[in-house]
């Protein structure tokens, strides 16, 4: 047992699997707030653009 948490302890292999989860969840948390951004200013703009229209070409209806 001893010389399995010498072995274990010493072995560096699982360090990598850890910084490729940390990397690729950085990439995920990264694209959500890109999309949010994205979602966001996107909604707003297609709110103004619709106001526009409703006063410049609609105000007699």
């Amino acid at each position: 047992m001893i010389h399995f948490l010498r072995n274990f302890k010493r072995s560096e292999d699982g360090a990598v699997t850890v910084d490729w989860v940390v990397l690729c969840a950085a990439i995920v948390g990264l694209a959500i707030a890109v999309i949010t951004a994205m979602q966001t200013g996107a909604l707003t703009l297609t709110g103004n653009v619709g106001d526009f229209f409703d006063t410049t070409f609609f105000q007699g209806e």
